[in-house]
């Protein structure tokens, strides 16, 4: 998969370094992968990754962070939308 807005990363990585590792190895992995659709991501993350309102959600660090992306699985692209804390998501600041 080809990843876009890895700005974003970079960038929560600095607020948040404690989230760096986690975050690197989930580019690694989504790098590699060909996902057709969300089965085949749930195989890779099981229930680290939810379909919420459009968006693919993934639990980073042990669900201290949500991953919020797009995927165009005929481009196989994914686009990182935001990253957040989990109190930050629950809040719903993701929906802004």
């Amino acid at each position: 998969m080809r990843i876009l807005n890895m700005a974003v990363i970079q960038k929560f990585s600095q607020q948040y370094p404690d989230a760096k590792i986690a975050l690197n190895t989930w580019k690694k992995i989504t790098e590699k992968a060909r996902w057709k659709h969300l089965s085949e991501i749930k195989q890779t993350y099981n229930r680290s990754v939810d379909y919420v309102e459009g968006y693919t959600v993934f639990n980073i660090k042990g669900n201290h962070y949500r991953l919020i992306t797009k995927i165009n699985y005929q481009l196989k692209i994914v686009k990182i939308e935001s990253i957040l804390t989990h109190k930050e998501y629950n809040r719903g600041k993701w929906k802004t």
